[in-house]
């Protein structure tokens, strides 16, 4: 009686299961994506713009100000995917949060922008005062790290000034004269070249840190969110895919894809659109085929101040 009764256990649940899809490609779920108002949005706006919907899915796409509110989707779990700064993306991953990077869309945006026209080269820097937004971050690092390269002293050969407490007042001060030098990205170095024509970008720091590392600049991550990932990987794939031909298609097509930036309050000219996606080196590259730029890119940053990665190296299951 034993063996009959565990063996109809047995059966019913067999059958319960075969019932049960290897992925739940039939449920209807709506996917969050956390994205910048910047590159990472310009690169999806021929996705934003379409019916924003693959199989089985709805794809809603927040459009945020601040790396900080993407941070936040991310400690909630509301974000499926989110688009953020890789050191940032670091730090999350090494405090726990189950998300892990699927693709690179952004290969750097910084510029060192101004209207000193007497700089040709690294040397020239000695002596200036330049405008950095947030002693310790991204910019800042990279500048100070370009600069020992270059052979300059960083505490002694120039002067960096955080005077300025946002990206969008540095950008403003260095349209209008106020600030000489200034490491801002795009789009807001397209902004400024509209206000005042005699400024102009002095360095790419994008192509000064190829020029030494061999690599490009992994600046921005997509992460997915680890459940979405196990449970719906087709439906992820799905998505990723989808980013890549908008991607492809905004930077065929400039013109087309400066029209919807306008559209959406991205930016609020075609003519500054346009010139911002020829200058942020979007592309979508599948994290694992680029392990070893993002390692490098993260080792290099981690070497020159451990907090701005988390205090570690995120370890080998970060990248999906």
């Amino acid at each position: 009686m034993m063996r009959l009764f565990l063996l109809i256990t047995f059966m019913v649940l067999l059958s319960a299961a075969c019932r049960m899809p290897a992925e739940d490609s039939k449920v209807q779920k709506t996917i969050i994506v956390a994205s910048l108002k910047g590159p990472s949005s310009m690169g999806l706006i021929h996705f934003i713009d379409s019916i924003s919907k693959v199989e089985n899915a709805t794809v809603d796409i927040k459009i945020l100000d601040e790396p900080l509110q993407v941070r936040k989707m991310m400690l909630d779990g509301t974000a499926d995917f989110a688009l953020l700064p890789t050191t940032m993306a670091a730090i999350l991953y090494n405090k726990g949060l189950e998300y892990r990077l699927m693709a690179i869309p952004v290969w750097g945006t910084l510029y060192l922008f101004g209207s000193d026209t007497t700089i040709k080269t690294w040397e020239d820097l000695k002596n200036k005062r330049i405008h950095v937004m947030a002693k310790g971050m991204t910019p800042d690092i990279l500048l100070r790290y370009l600069l020992v390269k270059y052979g300059l002293d960083p505490e002694k050969d120039v002067n960096l000034d955080y005077s300025f407490p946002t990206h969008i007042d540095l950008a403003n001060a260095v349209a209008s004269g106020i600030a000489e030098l200034g490491v801002i990205s795009e789009p807001l170095v397209s902004l400024a070249i509209s206000k005042n024509k005699k400024s102009d970008i002095i360095f790419d720091l994008n192509t000064e840190w190829y020029n030494i590392e061999g690599v490009p600049l992994a600046q921005t991550a997509i992460m997915v969110k680890a459940d979405l990932l196990s449970k719906r990987p087709g439906l992820a794939e799905e998505i990723i895919n989808a980013f890549g031909r908008s991607i492809r298609w905004v930077n065929s097509y400039p013109d087309s894809a400066a029209v919807l930036i306008v559209k959406y309050n991205i930016l609020p000219t075609e003519e500054i659109a346009a010139g911002a996606i020829t200058r942020s080196h979007i592309e979508l590259k599948r994290a694992e085929e680029v392990r070893t730029e993002i390692e490098e890119y993260l080792r290099v940053f981690y070497t020159m101040s451990p907090d701005i990665i988390g205090g570690k190296m995120p370890d080998e299951n970060f990248i999906y």
